[in-house]
């Protein structure tokens, strides 16, 4: 099993960029990652997620063109690059593992989650 902690969320002008980072205890090769969004009263939604291979699925085509998902297993992370931030960008992101390492899109099938980082847009 894995655990995880997001970092790198903060306040951040229209147009900026943040990095977060998903940092992971355990077998986190295995696992593909996947970042949530979940805006202020809004249900959590998928954005990124990078399969065990390292293979990038985007769920989001607000994100398309401004948000990046990496990973490195030898530092047990993955990363979600965001650049050209919008307000409506603004949440917390949350970083879950799913076994298998396929990647999917739906809350449900994840039991792994870290505690979520905050990201405001504002200027």
């Amino acid at each position: 099993q894995v655990q995880l902690a997001e970092s790198g969320g903060g306040l951040v002008q229209p147009g900026g960029s943040l990095r977060l980072v998903c940092a992971a205890s355990g077998f986190f090769n295995y696992y593909a990652v996947t970042w949530f969004h979940q805006a202020p009263g809004k249900d959590r939604k998928a954005v990124l997620c990078i399969s065990r291979g390292g293979e990038p699925l985007d769920y989001a085509d607000s994100v398309k063109g401004r948000f990046a998902v990496s990973r490195d297993n030898a530092k047990k992370a993955a990363y979600l690059q965001m650049d050209d931030l919008k307000p409506e960008d603004t949440g917390v992101y949350y970083c879950a593992a799913l076994s298998n390492g396929v990647c999917s899109g739906y809350v449900a099938d994840y039991r792994t989650w870290g505690q979520g980082t905050q990201v405001a847009v504002s200027s």
